[in-house]
């Protein structure tokens, strides 16, 4: 009795895995945002805002 191989699913097991891998790989690559100031950030939008606004 012979043992015979699925090669397409073989194939296919394969990318699935790989997909996985990559998906993982890259949400690793992105930074984390830690300790953010929100009132900092929009003091300085609104101080930007209003600059420009002077200016235009």
């Amino acid at each position: 009795m012979s043992v015979t191989r699925l090669k397409r699913k073989h194939r296919k097991n394969i990318a699935r895995a790989n997909n996985k891998q990559r998906v993982i790989k890259q949400l690793l690559l992105t930074p984390v945002l830690k300790n953010v100031d929100i009132e900092e950030l929009k003091a300085r939008f609104t101080t930007s805002a209003a600059t420009t606004e002077a200016n235009a």
